[in-house]
């Protein structure tokens, strides 16, 4: 064996034997490991509840446009009724504000327009009109001439349980559906 080899190999030896000892304390090691376990539980936690929540909203805003499309006529009534669906299917904490719209492609104008629009619940989301709709074409279908869509547009503030690093933001969804069974929902009065 090489001499010169030596001091390093003798230098290592601790290093080595440290890395050998299985010996340890339960405790210590239990105090070290804990707070990140119990941190990550709760970052778990609350990324599952924005999901939760989130998923929520989606399903809750599509059985509300489900709900329009397949009727020929709604009233304010039925509009109202729909919000008061919408808040059973949200838990008891999450205000909803919604719109919901009827929508028309004109050929002739090269344009959306609004047949009629309804702030139905909340106060963030103000009734459409043919020129404030222009802000959303990008989200719209191409239609041929005459063909109308619902539009059910939802906004929901959400606070998380506690602070992970989330925020408090808000769910918006906007789902457009065709009538089901009629060319167009009308709206009475």
């Amino acid at each position: 064996m090489n001499r010169r080899y030596l001091p390093i190999r003798a230098a290592l030896l601790p290093l080595r034997r440290f890395a050998r000892d299985q010996r340890g304390a339960v405790m210590t090691e239990a105090l070290i490991t804990l707070p990140m376990l119990v941190w990550a539980y709760l970052t778990m936690f609350v990324f599952w509840d924005v999901y939760r929540s989130m998923n929520m909203v989606q399903k809750a805003s599509y059985t509300i446009a489900d709900l329009i499309s397949r009727q020929s006529e709604v009233s304010p009534a039925d509009l109202t009724g729909m919000s008061r669906v919408m808040e059973f299917m949200l838990p008891g904490d999450m205000d909803a504000a919604m719109r919901i719209s009827s929508v028309v492609w004109d050929q002739a104008d090269n344009r959306y327009e609004i047949l009629w629009s309804r702030r139905v619940s909340g106060t963030s989301l103000s009734a459409l009109t043919t020129s404030t709709l222009q802000a959303h074409v990008a989200r719209l279908p191409r239609m041929s001439d005459g063909n109308t869509v619902i539009v059910v547009e939802t906004a929901v503030p959400y606070s998380p349980a506690m602070e992970m690093g989330i925020d408090d933001m808000t769910f918006r969804e906007f789902i457009v559906t065709p009538p089901r069974f009629f060319n167009r929902v009308e709206l009475t009065s």
